[in-house]
């Protein structure tokens, strides 16, 4: 066996993404980082690198533990990564958010200045 993989097929293999297609993609738009440097699909990955693949807004990160080319079971894709993604920030809490009544219609001049300084968008 090789000591390097694609990129994008390791991607797909270890179930970060859903198709190779979805993985050749975020490489190309610019989502993936091999320690810390943009990759392309096609950019050989080595047991030890670490990946960051940027997914709904969030950084998922990851050690390569294993090389996979094909696609496999959820337990083995899961022995094959070292996850060392940072837990989620927990949403903000209800009450801070500011709400309007259903149906209020557009916010006024006034209401949407306060709005603003609320979110800190001054």
């Amino acid at each position: 066996m090789s000591d390097s993989v694609r990129l994008d097929a390791w991607i797909w293999a270890v179930r970060i993404t859903k198709t190779r297609s979805a993985a050749t993609a975020a490489c190309r738009g610019g989502h993936v980082k091999v320690n810390g440097l943009s990759a392309k699909a096609a950019q050989p990955v080595r047991i030890g690198d670490e990946v960051r693949v940027r997914i709904a807004g969030f950084d998922r990160i990851v050690e390569v533990r294993q090389l996979l080319v094909k696609r496999v079971s959820a337990p083995l894709a899961a022995a094959a990564i070292e996850d060392r993604t940072p837990p989620r920030p927990d949403p903000v809490d209800a009450q801070m958010v500011p709400r309007r009544d259903r149906g209020a219609g557009r916010p006024t001049k006034r209401e949407r200045r306060e709005l603003d300084r609320l979110r800190g968008r001054d």
